[in-house]
């Protein structure tokens, strides 16, 4: 229900936008009406069960979304299109949305549904009004950036979710790679329509975009898309004749539709690196404040003001500094915290020689929290966990670690991504946190009960709350060491690192885009206050100018969970169970905070 305002790739290729529940920008017709705007599916109507009106809806949607059917496994005779990437198609999707709320509310009285329904209405209604909300600013996003563009997104989709397992499949992948020149068309377009009207991406984001670009470019028929779609064909084992004719169709896909329509795109950012801004806060915008104020409500599902949640960043960081120093002299070390910082950011103690030993030590712990898992979690994930390095092509723009969701149909697990570009960002002393977070009991836990919950309506077990979702990342990892992990002194340290990292966030997020300060001071207030390394530092701020306000879900959703929890045990004392606690927070799927708290409420009461 925390959905994105902006048309990124992210969105776009995974059928939400980070961690949104629907409502997201991903109709994908191929075909707009004459009059230029898209069709929308006519709206599901009332049915005597308010779950199939729910299933309808989401059929209506992957109507429009044939990448959302891909991400779920469904492989039907819309495998190799990519869909509607243009404005008329969002405001279908948005048509789409609205009138089945208008249904829903008309046709349906919450007093009338069982408990599961009326909050699956709730949510629907929440949804609907936050995209409401958001709608206004849709232009407001930039179309490429070294997060979320295109440029990148659309390889790692053929790489990462476009499977091969038949020379049908093959030459769907085929047709996706023809396809891309129309996609990249259209897309160039809208930025080159958005940077007429102001909305441009800050200067340094040009080089990572164009960098992406030119990887895909500059490598000729050995690039990442081709060197994937050969990998997949052979293993098919088709015989010499088959595959070679459908690798000939790629590479004469990439050199006749793809190639070109990238060689345009770079042009055009290349314009745009000439008149870009300086200024790095969407406060520059007209309706900056506005728009930021939204974003915020939309990313914590609070009303909290960006002064409040600047105050709460700084509170918390001078908590988590009280903490720090406590293991700073538990290892003896002498001198200040800012000296200690620099000594577990420069010390090569702390980073790993390869690839390989950070993959092997993060698989290691992984294997280990797994087996611990049944004595703190009634439910557990059904589907495997696998860990993979960030993709060549990609590395250098992409952020430090990621999750991929798994396809709920067994096809796809789910994947930890670790950036291994630089080994000097990637402390020894995060790892254990970063594993936890984004694996085991972290996102990968979460998401796989999520996608599993059979008994909920496909929007429920699809979509995401960003401080829910985040929250519980975050959350996972303080809860590592509930469960006896992090035994070394300095991976607490790392730890602690971490949950600073989202309390700091609270700070420069709002200082960037609502106080105005600038790149560089931002990166400075991160370097004086947290241990992190300078390149991480530095994306970081980054990605926090490019995507405004998400970052302030991580802390504003793991200190609820914490409330709740420290609730629950105070009311409930030796009677409480914390299987059963994980159980109120995981078995729902992502709520906004309010409800969240209203539900362990609930089950306080009924405990005692």
């Amino acid at each position: 229900m925390a959905i994105s305002t902006k048309r990124s790739l992210q969105g776009y290729l995974a059928g939400v936008c980070a961690l949104a529940l629907g409502g997201c920008a991903t109709a994908m017709n191929e075909a707009p009406a004459a009059n230029g705007a898209v069709a929308a599916p006519a709206a599901p109507r009332a049915s005597a069960d308010i779950g199939t009106f729910f299933e309808n809806y989401d059929q209506a949607q992957l109507a429009l979304s044939p990448l959302s059917k891909a991400y779920r496994g469904i492989r039907d005779e819309d495998y190799g299109r990519w869909g509607d990437f243009s404005d008329a198609a969002t405001i279908a999707e948005e048509r789409l949305q609205q009138t089945t709320a208008a249904t829903m509310r008309a046709e349906y009285a919450p007093a009338n549904l069982s408990p599961q329904d009326t909050l699956s209405y709730r949510l629907f209604d929440y949804q609907a009004k936050n995209s409401a909300m958001l709608f206004p600013f849709r232009e407001n996003g930039y179309v490429f950036d070294q997060m979320n563009g295109a440029q990148s997104q659309l390889p790692a989709f053929l790489i990462n979710i476009h499977s091969v397992a038949n020379a049908d499949q093959a030459a769907d992948y085929v047709s996706r790679i023809e396809g891309l020149g129309a996609v990249l068309d259209t897309l160039t377009a809208e930025s080159r329509e958005r940077a007429g009207a102001g909305v441009m991406p800050p200067d340094w984001v040009y080089p990572y975009v164009i960098s992406d670009i030119e990887n895909l470019l500059e490598d000729g028929r050995e690039n990442a898309i081709l060197e994937d779609f050969r990998g997949k064909v052979e293993k098919l084992e088709l015989g010499e004749a088959q595959s070679g004719a459908l690798i000939a169709r790629a590479e004469t896909a990439w050199s006749q539709s793809a190639r070109p329509a990238y060689q345009r795109l770079l042009a055009e950012m290349q314009r745009q690196q000439t008149m870009a801004p300086t200024d790095d806060g969407i406060w520059r915008f007209d309706d900056g404040a506005a728009y930021y104020s939204a974003l915020l409500k939309n990313y914590t599902t609070t009303d909290l003001t960006a002064d409040q949640i600047h105050a709460i960043g700084l509170r918390e960081v001078e908590r988590i500094h009280g903490e720090m120093r406590t293991i700073m002299d538990q290892v003896g070390f002498e001198g200040d915290l800012q000296d200690f910082f620099e000594y577990t950011r420069t010390d090569d103690r702390f980073f790993y020689d390869t690839r390989e030993a950070y993959l092997a030590d993060a698989e290691a712990k992984l294997d280990a929290m797994e087996a611990r898992l049944p004595d703190f979690f009634n439910t557990l994930p059904s589907d495997p966990l696998v860990i993979k390095p960030v993709e060549a092509f990609r590395e250098k723009s992409a952020g430090k670690a990621f999750y991929q969701r798994p396809a709920p149909d067994g096809s796809r697990p789910g994947t930890y991504y670790v950036n291994l570009y630089n080994l000097k960002d990637m402390s020894k002393n995060e790892l254990e946190a970063l594993a936890y977070h984004e694996g085991l009991p972290g996102h990968h836990l979460q998401l796989s009960i999520q996608t599993q919950l059979g008994d909920v309506p496909p929007f429920r077990r699809f979509g995401g709350v960003t401080a829910y979702s985040e929250g519980w990342g975050l959350y996972s990892e303080e809860l590592g060491k509930d469960m006896g992990f992090y035994t070394d002194p300095y991976s607490d340290f790392g730890r602690l690192g971490m949950e600073l990292w989202r309390a700091a966030r609270l700070v420069v997020d709002t200082g960037i885009h609502h106080k105005r300060w600038s790149r560089e001071r931002a990166i400075q207030y991160l370097t004086d206050n947290t241990p992190n390394p300078p390149g991480d530092i530095e994306k970081a701020i980054e990605r926090y100018i490019v995507y405004p306000g998400q970052a302030t879900a991580y802390m504003i959703g793991k200190l609820k969970i914490m409330e709740l929890r420290d609730r629950a045990q105070t009311a409930l004392g030796d009677d409480f169970d914390i299987r059963g606690f994980h159980d109120v927070i995981l078995k729902t799927g992502p709520v906004p905070l309010a409800i969240m708290e209203e539900n362990v409420d609930a089950w306080i009461a009924e405990e005692k």
